[in-house]
C-alpha cells in the first residue's frame, strides 16, 4: 500500500477504534496491494497487511502482490475468520458499501462472536481519491486514448451512419490503440434521443440538423477515462444552438472554479445557477460530476447533496447538460485533476460548438 493509503487506513482505524480493516471490494484491494485477479480478501493492521487468495492466483499473486504476508486459503471466509482470531482482534470493519448482506452473515456465522463486526461507510469512502503521480499518469493515458480515437472516427458522424455505428468503430479504435476495454456502455445520442442522458446507442441514423451526444471512454491498467462531447450535423435548430451555449458557458465556469478547498455543492451550484438563470433549470436532474479512478464512478460526487471540500489530487468530472424531451440535449464533459492552485484538464477534446458537414 502507498504511504498515503496506510496513513488513510490507520486514521480510519483510529477513529473507529478498530483493530483491522477486511477488504472484499476487488477495486479496493488492488488499491491496497496491487492485486488484479477476480477474487481475494485483504486485511490491513497497521503493522502488518494480509492478502488471501485461493490456489489459482499464487504465482499472479506473488508477481503483483505487494503485502507483507500472503495466505492462501481454501474458503475465504474461513481464512479471514481465522486470521483475526490468531490476531486476538476484537473489532472489525468491513466495507459497508459493497459487503453483501449474505457475505457478512457468513463472516458473522464463523466468527461465533469472536469479535464485532463494524460496518465502514463515510470513512472509507474517501481511500482512493487523492491520486498519486502513477495514477494521474495511467488516467492521463486513458484520457490521450479518448482523443486519438474519436480523431479516428470523427468522418463517421453523418447523416445516414447508425448510432451503433459510431459506438463500435469507437471501441474498436480504443481498443486497437492500447485501451483494455471500454469503460461502459458508450452513449450515442442523435437528435431527440439527445434527450436522455444515458441514451445508449441504438439502430437510430443520424440525420441532418441533430444533435449527437457521444459519452465515451477506456481503461488503461485499470484506470478509467470519461469524456463527453455534443456536435452538430449540418444546421441545427437556432433554439438548440443556442442551449448548447449555456450548457458550455455552464461548464467553462464550473472549470474555472474548481480548486482546492471548494465545497462540491457549491461547484455543482455555479453551473446549475447559470443553466437556471437561462431557464433550463428543470432540464438539469442530475449532479454535475463524480470522481473517476479504478471505478468510472468513485468518491467524491459532484452534486448538491455533497458537502466534502476538494483537495489537491482530487480528479472528478465536470459535465453539465440540459435534455428537453422529444427536441433533444446537450451534455459537454471533461475530466480534471485538481492541483495545489486550480486544476488541469486530463480530456483533451475542444467542447467549443462544432457543426460537421
Amino acid at each position: 500500500m502507498t504511504v498515503s493509503g496506510s496513513l488513510f487506513c490507520t486514521k480510519v482505524l483510529t477513529t473507529l477504534s478498530l483493530d483491522a480493516l477486511v477488504f472484499i471490494d476487488l477495486k479496493n484491494i488492488r488499491y491496497c496491494c496491487g492485486f488484479t485477479g477476480t477474487d481475494g480478501a485483504y486485511i490491513f493492521t497497521p503493522q502488518v497487511d494480509y492478502f488471501l487468495s485461493d490456489s489459482r492466483y499464487l504465482e499472479q499473486s506473488r508477481q503483483e502482490v505487494s503485502a507483507s504476508s500472503h495466505i492462501c486459503y481454501q474458503n475465504k471466509f474461513d481464512e479471514i475468520v481465522k486470521t483475526l482470531s490468531d490476531l486476538g482482534f476484537k473489532r472489525v470493519g468491513f466495507e459497508a458499501d459493497t459487503l453483501s448482506v449474505s457475505q457478512l452473515q457468513e463472516l458473522t456465522k464463523r466468527s461465533k462472536k469472536q469479535f464485532e463486526w463494524v460496518a465502514v461507510t463515510d470513512d472509507i469512502r474517501p481511500l482512493r481519491s487523492l491520486k498519486t503521480s502513477t495514477e494521474l499518469d495511467l488516467l492521463q493515458q486513458a484520457a490521450d486514448l479518448n482523443a486519438a480515437a474519436y480523431y479516428e472516427i470523427e468522418h463517421l458522424i453523418k447523416p445516414g451512419v447508425s448510432e451503433k455505428k459510431i459506438a463500435f468503430e469507437l471501441e474498436y479504435a480504443l481498443r486497437r490503440l492500447g485501451g483494455e476495454d471500454r469503460a461502459f456502455d458508450f452513449i450515442v445520442a442523435s437528435g431527440p434521443r439527445g434527450a436522455m442522458p444515458h441514451g445508449v446507442a441504438s439502430q437510430r441514423l443520424i440525420e441532418s440538423g441533430d444533435f449527437v451526444t457521444i459519452d465515451f471512454g477506456t481503461r488503461v491498467e485499470g484506470y478509467h477515462s470519461d469524456e463527453t462531447i455534443t456536435l452538430g450535423v449540418g444546421e441545427v435548430d437556432h433554439d438548440l444552438r443556442q442551449v448548447f451555449d449555456i450548457v458550455l458557458k455552464a461548464h467553462d465556469l464550473a472549470m474555472a472554479a474548481a480548486a482546492p478547498g471548494v465545497i462540491l455543492a457549491d461547484l455543482d451550484a455555479v453551473a446549475r445557477d447559470h443553466i437556471k438563470s437561462a431557464g433550463y433549470g428543470d432540464y438539469f436532474g442530475h449532479g454535475l460530476g463524480h470522481g473517476v479512478g479504478l471505478d468510472i464512478h468513485e468518491y467524491p460526487a459532484v452534486s448538491g447533496r455533497c458537502f466534502d471540500q476538494l483537495q489537491e489530487g482530487m480528479v472528478i468530472t465536470i459535465e453539465p447538460g440540459i435534455y428537453l424531451p422529444d427536441r433533444g440535449g446537450v451534455r459537454i464533459e471533461d475530466t480534471i485533476v485538481i492541483t495545489d492552485c486550480g486544476n488541469r484538464a486530463l480530456t483533451k477534446i475542444p467542447k467549443k460548438y462544432r457543426a460537421l458537414a
